[in-house]
């Protein structure tokens, strides 16, 4: 099937229909861009400038978090409860919640907004008819989606949108997805494929470590290449202004942290390849204010760093660190390891750069260890990233043995991808 076009609106140009309606595959025309870096427009920002055109006669559930806000930080739920042009009757929370208030691996539970008296259901680790039955039970005819991912397959966001999707097709329900930024822009994919053998909730389905798309393009993807069978009735609202090459300081737009411990763009810049470091022993730098940047354990020192300095990887350097984490691993203990610093984002790349943090700290420290219940492969995608470094294979050996499924992945991804730069 051909994805068809019902029009876009031209950044700062007249109004016409934001929609791009999506049950198969195909090829929509990118979103019109302004001219030169100004400021990016959300999909809810063009949404809602064409006066909710697209949500009309409709009853409307979101499904969102903290970073669901226009320009102007205003909560994308505050700000279209009271509007008469959109009737918003429900929200769906997922990991962390709606407003936020949960950590790691945690929800809010179903509770009636205090802000707004919207009934607020919890979507986090519900897929399949058990999802869909919430969305019958809400009311709503369409479901959108406004949430800003962090570029990482195992960031847990994306998940929820293909949950929603296939729970939607079950549903009956049409699914709209308010298009965001790629963070870590949307230049290339990088890193191993998933192994279907190993879906989880941290990947669902066969896309790189660091995919390079906005999650309106993974929604096209999702729908064309694994919803075949029963695609979901999907349209999205693409943005304008952004482009491939923009990082989200490129963007004009206000960050929000998308979970507790992705505080900054910085985060993300690093996340989709140390967050490896969630599959061993050592930490990850939850509890710290560098979560993702500072990585380390009891009994390891300078040498860490040394050996991951020697190795001269493009556009990063690594600092001897010590730190004491305030929760999660080794809390209250002062541990050593290294901060990573990104020196030069534009030849930086996180997956590689995850891979030779792990080779060079199992080579320098004795006590390095796996998690027993092997979440590394869980987070490759595969058991080759953990049996290659413990058969003690380089950094550039582990990063060979993904080539090929990538350049697989790259190609599929191409026919998805909606903007230029």
């Amino acid at each position: 099937m051909s994805l068809s076009r019902r029009g876009v609106l031209a950044a700062g140009g007249a109004v016409g229909a934001l929609a791009a309606t999506a049950a198969g595959t195909g090829g929509a025309a990118a979103a019109a861009r302004g001219s030169g870096r100004g400021r990016v427009r959300t999909g809810f920002d063009r949404l809602a400038a064409d006066g909710y055109r697209l949500l009309r006669g409709q009853k409307v559930g979101v499904v969102t978090n903290p970073t669901g806000i226009t320009a102007d930080v205003r909560h994308i739920v505050d700000v279209m409860h009271p509007d008469d042009r959109v009737n918003l009757t429900a929200v769906f929370g997922p990991e962390h919640g709606f407003r936020g208030t949960a950590q790691a691996g945690g929800s809010e539970g179903r509770y009636d907004d205090p802000a707004t008296g919207l009934p607020v259901y919890d979507t986090y680790l519900k897929s399949g008819q058990p999802l869909a039955d919430i969305f019958t039970a809400s009311g709503v005819d369409t479901v959108l989606f406004d949430i800003q991912d962090a570029g990482a397959r195992f960031y847990t966001y994306i998940w929820t949108l293909y949950d929603c999707m296939e729970a939607a097709a079950l549903a009956g329900k049409r699914l709209v997805v308010l298009d965001r930024p790629n963070p870590v822009t949307g230049r290339a994919a990088l890193g191993p494929v998933l192994d279907p053998a190993f879906a989880t909730f941290v990947g669902r389905r066969e896309i790189a470590q660091a995919h390079g798309m906005t999650v309106a393009e993974l929604a096209l993807f999702f729908n064309a290449e694994f919803l075949h069978a029963n695609p979901a009735r999907l349209e999205v609202v693409t943005m304008s202004g952004w482009r491939r090459s923009d990082f989200f300081d490129d963007t004009g737009l206000p960050w929000v942290p998308p979970s507790p411990n992705m505080p900054t763009p910085e985060t993300a810049l690093v996340y989709s390849g140390t967050c490896l470091f969630e599959g061993t022993n050592l930490s990850e730098g939850r509890g710290t204010t560098r979560p993702f940047e500072l990585l380390g354990a009891e009994g390891i020192d300078h040498r860490w760093a040394a050996a991951a300095n020697a190795l001269r990887l493009p556009g990063v350097a690594f600092r001897e660190a010590y730190f004491a984490p305030t929760f999660s691993k080794f809390q209250g203990k002062t541990v050593g390891g290294v901060q990573v610093h990104v020196q030069d984002r534009e030849v930086f790349d996180p997956v590689r750069t995850g891979i030779a943090l792990l080779v060079t700290a199992k080579r320098t420290w004795s006590g390095f260890a796996w998690r027993p219940d092997n979440w590394i492969d869980k987070l490759s995608g595969n058991t080759r990233v953990r049996t290659m470094i413990d058969a003690g294979a380089d950094t550039d050996e582990v990063v060979q043995a993904w080539q090929r499924d990538l350049s697989a992945f790259r190609a599929k991804r191409r026919r998805y991808l909606r903007y230029g730069g």
